[in-house]
């Protein structure tokens, strides 16, 4: 019995330059044999790794640990062939490495030959990710997979039968995988809605287009988001593209029959999904026919840069000693004792939490309405349509959505499992509604797709949980629209748990205890509010205080247009 070992060091350096632009690989980048993710070294540039090869008079042990080890280098064309050099010739072919990734503790790997002609490997699974390139934690805990080899003529050992997949260690997975984006429609197609999915980068433009063309949404978010593309609208597999960033889709012969908004809808979607891959621009076409489309106008979902504050002096945009109050509604939220405010997009309506526990609606026109007086509620949440959604802390499966003319809608099947929740928060888009949650005596972040049916029906589709939350849940905010900002306690200060949605988390520590949390323009602009009032901004790798006297932290749900 044996543990797993790291890859031998560097034999040689390859330069990847000598591809043309038009393949759809990518024209530059460093093949870096023998190396260990670990290893590898920083770059712009695509970078991979390319394994050792099986060694002469290997034991089928290590015949499987190479194989192990080979997963971390897909190739460029992501058809994993250095992994393949372990296989027997026959079960080479139908060996499927794309058919997930199991993430694991590479430390606690263990492998044994039970018999001659077997090998087990134990490891402890930390995550996974499926076919379709959506991830997703997984509960820690022991898992075995079985490997037989036959022995060849010439006396080396190859493998004959193994799980299909891939299983890199949690330091190996980000530098062999990226994240990527693929766009949907929110039912309105006012607003784009990014699904999470994690490739290779040296095949991704064919992988994301492949996902969007011919895939569907991730399942806990397919009834939220629509997508512009037929079912009868097929992809030619290669999408090449060009030195100057410009994406070559070649679509099957039905698309030419898709009327001009359709069209400019699919050209949307696979444009700004390509995007997060580094492509600037997209030429469609069927064959030799180009097709002519443009994109569509969306929505943004961007936030003012300046924290949205309650202080002595009133309500408004925090910029030095300056206060820039919003007209209308700055007036109203003054008027009130407040302890949480979210803003609309069109800045013209709050939701707000009061001294007393109750939710109001406060308007710029000066209107108010009490909408829910239910003893211990969270902070309330305003999606972009007006709804307000409410809920107890100790009833997780009572969400209400206050319609903007006050009628109050049950939601269905919300947060089902949960026995607690200590807040909760719609995506500025309105597809999405994350919560903390206890279960099982743990606090998790959980997400769920928001369902919107006729007559303002509105339901939670089944929760997926993101991850463990260490600590007592203090505040939750949308910091993008891909990435949530989980506050927490952490001994006699407070943890900030930076969790992207469908992808890997971060935690960072303050020192001092923390009230609240609220997205910015970025994840590098969050903002926390400290008991004492002192606002906090993440500064590189510490907290650092920017003003005092910050009575409320108030959360945008984006910005004019």
């Amino acid at each position: 019995m044996t543990r797993g070992r790291g890859i031998l060091s560097m034999l040689v350096l390859l330069l990847a330059a000598v591809l043309t632009a038009c393949t759809g690989l990518p024209t530059s980048g460093t093949v870096n044999y023998g190396l260990g993710a670990e290893d590898a070294p920083d770059s712009d540039e695509v970078s991979f790794l390319l394994p050792d090869r099986p060694q002469p008079g290997a034991t089928p042990e290590e015949i499987v640990e190479g194989f192990i080890r080979a997963g971390s280098g897909p190739g460029l064309a992501a058809n994993w062939d250095r992994a393949r050099e372990f296989l027997t010739r026959e079960f080479a072919d139908g060996w499927d490495p794309r058919a997930g990734v199991t993430v694991d503790l590479f430390e606690d790997r263990v492998y044994s030959e039970p018999q001659t002609g077997a090998v087990t490997l134990s490891l402890r699974a930390v995550a996974t990710v499926d076919d379709q390139g959506s991830y997703a934690p997984a509960e820690v805990g022991a898992r075995t997979l079985a490997f037989e080899l036959l022995q060849r003529d010439d006396g080396e050992w190859r493998i004959s039968a193994a799980p299909d997949g891939v299983v890199l260690g949690r330091d190996e997975f980000p530098r062999v995988f990226n994240r990527y984006s693929l766009m949907y429609f929110d039912p309105t197609g006012e607003y784009l809605v990014p699904d999470a999915r994690w490739f290779p980068p040296t095949n991704a433009p064919a992988r994301i287009a492949d996902e969007l063309v011919n895939g569907a949404p991730s399942s806990w978010l397919a009834e939220s988001v629509d997508s512009a593309f037929p079912d009868a609208v097929g992809l030619v597999p290669a999408v090449p593209v060009t030195a100057g960033g410009v994406a070559e889709v070649d679509l099957s012969e039905a698309a030419l029959s898709v009327d001009p908004l359709t069209m400019d809808r699919m050209y949307t979607q696979l444009l700004e999904s390509l995007k997060t891959t580094g492509v600037s621009s997209l030429q469609l076409a069927v064959g030799l026919t180009p097709i002519e489309a443009e994109a569509v106008p969306v929505r943004s979902t961007r936030v003012g840069g300046a924290p949205l504050v309650r202080i002595e002096e009133g309500f408004g945009f925090l910029t030095g000693d300056e206060l820039d109050e919003i007209a209308g509604l700055s007036d109203m939220i003054e008027q009130y004792p407040v302890v949480a405010v979210q803003v609309a997009p069109d800045r013209d309506v709050a939701a707000v939490r009061l001294t007393s526990g109750a939710v109001m609606r406060l308007g710029a026109d000066q209107s108010f309405q009490t909408l829910d007086s239910r003893a211990g509620l969270v902070d309330p949440t305003i999606d972009p349509f007006g709804f307000i959604w409410t809920v107890p802390r100790g009833a997780p499966a009572a969400v209400q959505a206050h319609a903007p003319d006050g009628t109050i809608i049950e939601v269905i099947d919300a947060w089902s499992g949960a026995t607690g929740i200590e807040a909760m928060a719609v995506s500025r888009d309105g597809t999405r509604m994350a919560a903390i949650v206890t279960t099982g005596g743990t606090t998790a972040l959980w997400v769920a797709g928001v369902v919107r049916g006729p007559d303002n029906a509105l339901r939670l589709g089944d929760p997926v949980q993101l991850g463990v939350v260490e600590g007592a849940g203090r505040g939750l905010a949308w910091l993008d629209d891909g990435s949530l900002g989980v506050l927490s306690s952490g001994g006699e200060g407070a943890v900030v748990l930076e969790q992207v949605v469908g992808g890997l988390p971060s935690t960072t520590t303050v020192a001092v205890p923390m009230a609240s949390i609220a997205g910015g323009t970025s994840l590098s602009s969050v903002r926390l509010r400290a008991e004492d009032g002192t606002l906090y901004v993440n500064r590189g790798t510490s907290w650092q205080p920017t003003a005092t006297g910050v009575l409320v932290l108030a959360t945008q749900q984006g910005a004019p247009q």
